[in-house]
């Protein structure tokens, strides 16, 4: 119940209006979110490295309005690969193929997207493609499709709680792709998405096992203690090493197993948000997991 509540907020401009307003938010932003500026995400991730731990800048922000946005997004990212490069931080990009333009113009997100790549391929820094609500899935997947051609190398998000996922991904099987496995969290009807947390863990199971059989270095988006343990055991069966794939987290949560798990000597990478959209953003990471809400809670009354 408090998920769907949560979800809903996410999507309601009014009441994002009158949470950007209060002032109490600004500690929980700070925790989660590394910045307003690209700055302080390369500045996040290079405290990350120092233990061991890599990241991945986002742009926060879903959609534009125009093409003169999606080539202003474009520009951001080009910038934030470039930073990347030149500072030497192990760091990847994520970025959503809504803010290339995708709704407005697929053949025009596709061509941004392309340049995007062919810089990323130049200077040596990955690129990771998030995966939105289920309405743009097809779009997503036909212009990820088009990009693995020339840039296999090129990570795509997929979400476990969709129930088409296991077809999309039997479909990919032929290009061996390089996939990011979460669980979710757009609010989506139930005949387009498993509700149950049993159903969703079930099915991020069943794809960890097809990721390491059918995919190419494989990352693991989830802080479920279960699901992270059973992808080391799945690794292990098929007979792949602790640097052959990742566990992926988010900035401001769960630290502690992030460090961990690198010690051990997993390859471990941050997700590290910043840009001013950051509402939406916290409301789905709320809504993703329960317990996200407890550490958001305590951050703002200082516990």
């Amino acid at each position: 119940m408090v998920n769907h509540l949560l979800l809903w907020a996410a999507d309601n401009p009014r009441l994002e209006r009158s949470v950007s307003n209060n002032k109490l938010f600004g500690k929980l932003v700070h925790r989660f979110i590394a910045g307003p500026e690209l700055a302080d995400a390369l500045s996040a991730a290079s405290d990350l490295n120092s233990r061991g731990i890599g990241g991945i800048s986002d742009l926060l922000g879903e959609g534009v309005k125009d093409l003169a946005g999606a080539a202003e997004a474009s520009q951001e990212y080009h910038s934030a690969i470039a930073a990347i490069a030149e500072k030497q931080i192990n760091a990847t990009v994520s970025l959503k193929l809504s803010q290339l333009g995708l709704v407005l113009d697929p053949a025009a997100c596709a061509s941004n997207l392309a340049m995007i790549l062919d810089r990323a391929r130049d200077l040596g820094v990955g690129v990771e493609v998030d995966m939105e609500q289920s309405e743009l899935v097809d779009a997503s997947l036909k212009v990820f499709r088009e990009a693995a051609g020339q840039h296999p190398e090129t990570r795509l998000a997929i979400q476990a709680n969709l129930r088409r996922t296991p077809s999309d991904l039997d479909a990919m099987a032929a290009l061996k792709p390089r996939i990011r496995l979460v669980k979710g969290a757009y609010a989506e009807p139930i005949d387009k998405a498993l509700h149950s947390k049993k159903e969703v863990d079930a099915q991020f199971r069943h794809l960890t096992n097809w990721l390491f059989e059918h995919g190419s270095f494989p990352a693991f988006g989830t802080h479920d203690s279960d699901c992270i343990e059973y992808a080391e055991k799945a690794a292990v069966k098929a007979g792949v090493g602790q640097q052959d794939f990742e566990i992926q987290m988010l900035y401001g949560i769960r630290r502690d197993l992030q460090e961990s798990l690198a010690q051990k000597g997993y390859r471990v990478r941050v997700y590290i948000p910043y840009g001013s959209s950051w509402y939406p953003y916290l409301m789905r990471r709320m809504a993703e997991k329960p317990t996200n809400l407890v550490f958001f809670l305590r951050s703002v009354v200082g516990s």
